[in-house]
């Protein structure tokens, strides 16, 4: 019996990432995620009411229609953790298959919030959530386990296809994280079990493997001690205080949240996303807020919030959206004077995230940053560490699974082709047992671990 991985979205870019896994007949579909850069949105877009035909022809989410010429049915769709370019485009293309929708419990929520807010098309497949460390039997020839790991987002997991052929392991996101609060650390015991037992073909992200700087990824710890250095002194001031991060960062808002209770400030969470994040965070006991937070989703909710902390801005702490400067997200709205608060000399802002590369968002940073400087504001930026496996923990991971194939994916070709180059440095032969996939692409093993 065959096996076929066939790379949908995410093999050229970073973004919009979809695969499926085909044994003998029947398909696994894995992530429909959306491509920020291309329509230059950001986590509080909505794009609920645009046509997935529409969206699939400017390259913002993957081109599933492909999948009619793949001799095969599709048992299952299923997401490893639920940030929007893997989930960002269930409630456009999940209709069309009809198959059971499997994620952990808090990316499920995220899939029930997207598929509520959907305007086009109405989404009736089963939700089956999977925790970490459980399995769920999805055929009886096909066996889907969900591994616990790290991310920059809670309950993500590293998926293993148990089949006949062997197991097929799909790892788009993870890091290798000891000392997370939220979330507990990866299951090195099981991944090693996988190695022993077999591993026919590993489809694995390669968002760093470019970068040669900081080849292990720091914990969330390092993140929150420099967040406690940089946070230290801003809290005792009389001036304004920001702080942008990712919204669906629930690991850092804890830590945020943690250090702010230290000062006589009040948390503000402000945006369309921190809400929907942070408040679904919090209702599963995930996210551990003070009492006296307050989370501001709606325009006029927060333009009601900015209107307080203007008038006493000692009082408060905004984390807000818009760390990558795009144009309409609420921080650089701040920075341009278009809202009730008005950036003054001496305010603080903590940029809690790196620069997502692009040419667009090195600009926008950069000019936003610059308005907030000549308004008077002292800037502290990249307070942050990455949420994605540095080159070393890949290496580590390869030796761990000990795959008989790699597929790098959840990048450009410069990325995938770095990937290539580290796994040949651990044996393998790009073309012979490294497989370089383009969307739209596809690439067939005879298994038999």
């Amino acid at each position: 019996m065959s096996v076929e991985v066939i790379a949908m979205g995410g093999y050229e870019e970073v973004g919009k990432n979809m695969s499926a896994v085909r044994v003998g007949d029947e398909v696994i579909i894995f992530d429909m995620g959306i491509h920020l850069d291309r329509l230059h949105i950001h986590e509080d877009t909505d794009i609920s009411r645009m046509h997935s035909l529409d969206l699939i022809e400017k390259g913002i989410i993957p081109d599933d229609t492909l999948m009619k010429d793949v001799d095969g049915k599709v048992r299952a769709i299923v997401f490893t953790h639920g940030h929007l370019d893997h989930i960002g485009a269930v409630a456009k293309l999940a209709h069309r298959y009809g198959a059971p929708i499997i994620a952990t419990p808090y990316t499920m929520a995220l899939i029930e919030s997207t598929i509520k807010g959907e305007k086009k098309f109405k989404v009736s497949n089963p939700l089956q959530s999977l925790k970490p460390g459980e399995k769920c039997q999805i055929s009886p020839d096909i066996t889907l386990e969900f591994i616990n790991s790290t991310h920059s987002i809670p309950h993500a997991v590293i998926a293993a296809l148990h089949t006949s052929e062997g197991i097929i392991v799909y790892a788009l996101d993870f890091k290798f994280d000891n000392h997370q609060k939220i979330s507990p650390p990866p299951d090195y015991k099981r991944l090693k079990q996988l190695g022993k037992k077999g591993v026919l073909a590993l489809i694995v992200e390669t968002t760093r493997a470019t970068e040669k700087e900081e080849v292990k990824t720091h914990s969330e710890k390092v993140a929150k001690i420099v967040l406690e250095d940089v946070m230290k002194g801003p809290l005792q001031e009389k001036e304004g205080m920001i702080i942008t991060t990712f919204s669906s960062h629930i690991e850092r808002i804890q830590a945020i949240s943690d250090i702010a209770k230290y000062s006589d400030r009040k948390l503000m969470l402000l945006g369309r996303s921190m809400e929907r994040y942070c408040s679904l965070a919090e209702s599963m006991g995930i996210l551990k807020l003070p009492k006296n937070a307050g989370m501001y989703g709606s325009p006029k909710s927060v333009n009601k919030a900015l209107s307080r902390a203007e008038d006493k801005r000692e009082e408060y702490l905004l984390v807000t959206t818009g760390h990558q400067g795009e144009v309409d997200a609420l921080l650089p709205r701040i920075a341009n004077a278009k809202t009730q608060f008005n950036i003054q000399r001496g305010d603080n802002v903590i940029i809690s995230a790196p620069i997502i590369p692009s040419p667009v968002n090195f600009a926008n940073r950069n000019l936003m940053e610059r308005r907030m400087v000549s308004s008077g504001a002292r800037i502290y930026a990249n307070a942050h560490v990455s949420g994605h496996a540095g080159i070393e923990d890949h290496r580590d991971f390869i030796r761990m699974l000990k795959p008989m194939h790699i597929i790098p994916a959840h990048g450009d070709l410069n990325m995938l082709g770095a990937y290539a180059e580290l796994a040949e440095e651990e044996g393998y032969k790009l073309g012979n047992d490294v497989h370089v996939l383009r969307n739209g692409q596809a690439q067939v093993f005879n298994g038999g671990v």
